[in-house]
This record gives C-alpha cells, sequence and structure tokens, in this order.
C-alpha cells in the first residue's frame, strides 16, 4: 500500500483516523519534570504511557525529556514529529493505536554530555527514571556491586563531567545539584535488577565514594531509590510494523512501538521530590516491591529466557511460534511451577493466574517477539531469572532439572554456533570470553559445562556447587547429544 508523505507531529493530529487515541491535554501547557535515561521502545510503551495518562488527568508538569545514552536513531526519528509517536496495542481480536505525547525532547548523551547532566540538574527534574538494561549499571550481577574495572566507569572517574555510563550521569547531576545546594532527585529503575531500587543505589554511591566519600555519603542519606516492577512484552519494531502503522495512521510514524494489552508497573512509594498521581494512571503504590519483583522475574523472565534460548535453537524465530510446540509450552509451565515454591507472596496474591495469564501471553499470535532479542545479554540475565530460584530450591532439597536444562540452553546458545553448524550473533558484555570457552572445551559437555559454571560474573560462588554442575553437564549433554527440541519433549514427558 502507498504510505502518505505526510508525518506524524502536532499540527497533523487533528487529521488522524477517528479511531486512533491521541493526547488528551495541551501539549503547549506541558512542563517537563522528568529525565529517562534509556529511551528505547520499552520505555515508551510502558512508562511513558503512564505519564501520557497523568498528563491528562492534569499533572503538566510532568513531562518527560529522553535520553538515548549512546544511538541517535530515537532522536533522529522522533524529533521531525514533535516526539510524538504511537503505540500498537495488538492482541488476537486486532490492534488498538494510541499516539503518546508524554516525550517533550530528546537528547543523545554521547553527543552533549554537557546538556544532559545540565537538564538532570535543572531543579524543574524531580525524577530522573532509568531502562538502560541490565549492563547499563556496569555492575557485575552475581554481586550486585560496582565493577569498579568497566572501561565507561574508568572513563567516568577521569572525566566526570563528561561521562559516558548511567552511573556516571547520575553522579555527576547530583554532585551539581548539591553543590548548588539543591534538593536531589528521585532515582527511579524500571529494569530488571533483583531489589532494583536497593541495587541502583548501592551502585551510584559506591561509585560517588570512589569520587568524593562525602558525594557518596550525601546521596546514601539524601536521595531516594525506590524499587520498581515493571511488566510489558514490548518486541524489536520492524519495517513491516512502521508501514502497517503509518497505513492506519494515514500519516507515517519513523518509529512507532507494538506491544500487548497486559501492562503492570509496581513502584514502592519513596519519592524525595513529589512524584505525579501515578495511582489514578494505574501504578500500584506499595510499601515493599520484593515479592512482585521475584515474583516477575522467576515466573516470566525465567521462563522467557528458557523460551528464548531452546527455543531458539530448536528453530523458532519468535516466542509466539515456541509455543505452539505443547512441549515447550508444558516447559514454560514446568519453570513457573517450580520457581512458585521459592516465592513468599502478600495474602490474596493468586499465582495460579498469574502463571496462566503469562502463558496466554506468551502465545499470542500478534506478538511477534524473537528469541534472539530475549536472548541477549544473558550473563546479565540469569542470575535474577534462574539462578536465584534454583539456589532456593536446592536449599529446600528440591530437584533443578527444569532450570538446569534453561542453563544449559544458554550454554548451548553462547558457543555461538548452532545446532546445524551456523553462526549465533551472539550478542553480550561477555560474549568474546564464552567463545573463547568454548572453542577451548569444545562441544563436550562434560569439559563446556564447568569451563562456563566458573565464570563467576555470572556465577559466583553458586558456579562450584556440585549439584548445580552436575544437573546442568547433564542437560548440556542431552542438548548435544538430542538437540534441544527432542531434550525439551524427554524433559517434560519424563
Amino acid at each position: 500500500m502507498r504510505q502518505s508523505s505526510m508525518r506524524l507531529g502536532r499540527a497533523n493530529l487533528d487529521r488522524l483516523p477517528a479511531g486512533i487515541w491521541r493526547p488528551a491535554y495541551d501539549r503547549s501547557r506541558m512542563t517537563p519534570g522528568i529525565v529517562h535515561l534509556g529511551l528505547g521502545a520499552f520505555h515508551r510503551a510502558h512508562q511513558a504511557v503512564v505519564i501520557d495518562d497523568c498528563l491528562a488527568a492534569g499533572s503538566t508538569s510532568w513531562g518527560i525529556i529522553g535520553a538515548s545514552l549512546r544511538s541517535p536513531d530515537t532522536r533522529d526519528a522522533l524529533a521531525p514529529q514533535d516526539h510524538l509517536y504511537t503505540v500498537a496495542i495488538r492482541s488476537a481480536e486486532g490492534t488498538q493505536h494510541r499516539v503518546i505525547g508524554a516525550l517533550l525532547d530528546s537528547i543523545v548523551a554521547r553527543e552533549n554530555p554537557a546538556r544532559l547532566v545540565g537538564q538532570m540538574a535543572d531543579p524543574a527534574t524531580r525524577i530522573v527514571s532509568l531502562t538502560v538494561t541490565e549492563k547499563g549499571y556496569c555492575h557485575t550481577p552475581q554481586t550486585g556491586d560496582l565493577d569498579e574495572r568497566h572501561p565507561d566507569i574508568v572513563h567516568d572517574l577521569n572525566n566526570p563531567d563528561a561521562p559516558r555510563s548511567a552511573p556516571g550521569f547520575l553522579v555527576a547531576a547530583l554532585a551539581r545539584r548539591r553543590a548548588q545546594g539543591l534538593s536531589p532527585f528521585t532515582v527511579l529503575c524500571c529494569d530488571n535488577l533483583a531489589a532494583n531500587g536497593h541495587t541502583v543505589q548501592r551502585i551510584v554511591t559506591q561509585f560517588a565514594a570512589l569520587r568524593s566519600k562525602d558525594l557518596g555519603k550525601w546521596i546514601a542519606d539524601t536521595v531516594a531509590f525506590p524499587s520498581t516492577m515493571v511488566d510489558r512484552i514490548v518486541p524489536e519494531s520492524t519495517d513491516a510494523d512502521r508501514d502497517a502503522v503509518s497505513s492506519a495512521l494515514g500519516m507515517r510514524d519513523a518509529w512507532p512501538v507494538m506491544t500487548e494489552p497486559f501492562t503492570q508497573w509496581v513502584v514502592e512509594d519513596r519519592f524525595t521530590a513529589g512524584r505525579p498521581d501515578l495511582a489514578a494512571a494505574g501504578v500500584e503504590l506499595v510499601a515493599d516491591v520484593k515479592p512482585f519483583e521475584l515474583m516477575k522475574l522467576r515466573l516470566l523472565n525465567a521462563s522467557h529466557s528458557a523460551l528464548a534460548y531452546l527455543g531458539y535453537l530448536s528453530g523458532y524465530e519468535t516466542i509466539a511460534d515456541t509455543m505452539q510446540d505443547p512441549h515447550f509450552a508444558r516447559l514454560a509451565a514446568q519453570v513457573m511451577e517450580e520457581a512458585a515454591v521459592t516465592l513468599t507472596m502478600p495474602a490474596g496474591t493468586d499465582l495460579a493466574a498469574y502463571r496462566a495469564s503469562l502463558l496466554k501471553r506468551f502465545a499470542n499470535p500478534a506478538l511477534h517477539h524473537r528469541t534472539w532479542q530475549i536472548a541477549m545479554d544473558g550473563s546479565q540475565k540469569l542470575p535474577q531469572r534462574l539462578l536465584g530460584a534454583m539456589q532456593d530450591r536446592l536449599r529446600k532439597d528440591l530437584p533443578i532439572a527444569t532450570h538446569a536444562l534453561a542453563v544449559a540452553g544458554w550454554m548451548r546458545y553462547v558457543t555461538a554456533i548452532d545446532e546445524h553448524g551456523r553462526a549465533i550473533d551472539v550478542r553480550d558484555p561477555l560474549a568474546a570470553e564464552f567463545a573463547s570457552l568454548a572453542r577451548e572445551a569444545g562441544p563436550a559437555a562434560e569439559r563446556l559445562a564447568p569451563a562456563l559454571l566458573g565464570v563467576t560474573k555470572v556465577f559466583g560462588a553458586f558456579g562450584a556447587e556440585p549439584r548445580l554442575r552436575e544437573a546442568v553437564t547433564t542437560a548440556l549433554g542431552r542438548l548435544y547429544k538430542d538437540g534441544a527440541r527432542c531434550a525439551v519433549e524427554a524433559h517434560v514427558t519424563a
């Protein structure tokens, strides 16, 4: 279909078809109150939608200034359309389109670090939120501590006014606010880290203390780092997705996002400088996020990773494709069932209903969430998604064979060679180290499993646990012997 040459923008909102949702407020009255680091698809389909609802309810001083830490792609696509973009909400019943207006402007940090630090230090900024992915915190996932040898951390300590990393930007802006006698902003992490608020507080204060012990203490004493749990599946948008959205709008949107109907945001209600009325926009404000965070990491994220690695190895392109195989659907259910016994939830939480909803969401045929996309950065994800539940099950003297199969799938994946001898494009901060270990060990489970379990940045001391080593080595041996699809079938029907 021939696309319109008209571009989505403020001047064209009134030309949108009647069925397209659009901002229910006057954008000219908005002022910024939030700076968001990590202006990717997830933020634009999740937190920005919530803020859009808050703005519609009258919280006009909470507009968002977004920042991409490295790539200019999002800024370049959104700036010509006044930072408006479409969220396409897809289900088996059809697609709903909503134009979001919460984003006022965007900054590319690598191009202009001083501008970003200045925006974060501005008194009008009361919240700095983050979706920079697990690897963006420059930490060691197994311990939750700052990785002082990370190249970006080394750079930022030597160039405090021109940082590259998320911790570097946070500390540079907080240091400036302290020097100017201003109150600090709230740091709101929206990434899948265990105890994410506490973890980011530890990373940031550790980094600040390397600059100045007094600065580190001031941040520890005065800055709020609420913990959060975020949940919405947001696949990578394709050219076909962009064409479909543009056809629905009758004008071109260069940077829409695709998502599912389900969305959830649980936030610890602890802010140093105020917040919008998040509850009115559907956010669950609680005193303790940890039970909800572990529920999501160990049920949704763990089963997602299991489907991603083993599904990719079996030749499935998307999670929905993988779930069409009843053995993989059963595998996902088993991961959830076995992780559920490690959780202690508040009264009234229906874990069985939550697990059933996850299986339905994974099978959504309209959501093309690629297994390869979910498989990225596994070294940063495994400790929170799989290893914690395995440790808890071993403490209860329970078997870990299902989780071990998922870990073995990750091991087979990071060798960077699939079951047909083709190269896998492994995207991971430790990809080179894994490839080297795989070359040295060869395709032999009894050598490869111990080698990878010995990577302390991923497994820590847990990698030496004999029961873990036995279970993972056995599972990896089955993957090499029978292939992923047969290994999954044998496991779930045993």
